[in-house]
């Protein structure tokens, strides 16, 4: 079992279908419907929570996996999802771009960007980490002015699922040496980065990962000198808010 606002819970999905091992994947009714689509497609056993907020969604899953015995996979909270997820993807881009000094990154629940960053610093201590996260839900950023993970936010509604809520404990513990600054970005930049990505490079991102490309825009990241790589998270977006996002109507409540 896990808890997932989509791309992770669409991975775990794929990777027990292929195991041929039952998978039950639980997300907040907030959840994109392509990220929904998606685990379902892949065999999964979904349960969609009555919360909008991944933390409350996570509390729920975890309690529903201790009645059934469940063994719970973390989507972030856990060493092996933090090496696999980020540091795989450090090594990648410093396989394919050696030269890199510089990494802007969105930031949720911090697996992705505390793997990344601890092989990047690994590599070279002075290698540059700028954290992206939605203005609402800046967990990093309170963690670093607390001196301890906050990791449970207020839900926030916002386009950006993926990056919505606390940080876990054991990411953290790494980002907390190896960040340089966090950039806190407005709903309204992060569409704005949405839709940049469309007409400049003709490219669909989602926006839990356009966040990274609003901070670049804004200028939130920063002087940047070093060759800069932007980790772009995922394109799992449904038609529907790419719509309304490339239309700019107001976001209406989500719903699956």
């Amino acid at each position: 079992m896990t808890c997932s606002a989509g791309n992770h819970g669409k991975a775990v999905a794929e990777a027990a279908r292929q195991a041929a091992v039952p998978a039950t994947v639980c997300v907040p009714r907030s959840v994109d419907t392509a990220k929904l689509r998606g685990i379902r497609d892949r065999g999964a056993d979904v349960r969609v929570s009555e919360f909008t907020g991944y933390d409350e969604t996570e509390d729920w899953a975890l309690g529903i996996a201790a009645e059934e015995g469940k063994k719970f996979l973390s989507a972030f909270d856990d060493v092996d999802v933090m090496a696999a997820n980020g540091g795989t993807i450090a090594a990648e881009i410093l396989e394919d771009a050696p030269d890199t000094g510089a990494f802007v990154l969105p930031v949720g629940g911090g697996g992705l960007a505390a793997g990344l960053s601890f092989f990047a610093r690994e590599r070279d201590s002075a290698a540059v980490v700028v954290a992206c996260q939605h203005e609402g839900s800046p967990g990093l950023a309170l963690s670093l002015e607390r001196g301890e993970a906050v990791t449970r936010l207020p839900p926030v509604e916002t386009s950006a699922g993926g990056i919505e809520g606390g940080i876990g404990r054991l990411p953290f513990e790494v980002l907390r040496s190896r960040v340089d600054r966090v950039a806190l970005l407005s709903e309204s930049e992060i569409e704005d980065a949405v839709r940049w990505m469309i007409d400049r490079h003709g490219y669909l991102v989602e926006p839990s990962a356009a966040v990274a490309v609003a901070a670049l825009l804004t200028g939130k990241t920063g002087r940047l000198a070093s060759p800069v790589a932007v980790v772009l998270t995922g394109r799992n977006v449904s038609i529907d808010t790419v719509r309304r996002i490339v239309g700019g109507a107001p976001r209406e409540r989500m719903a699956p």
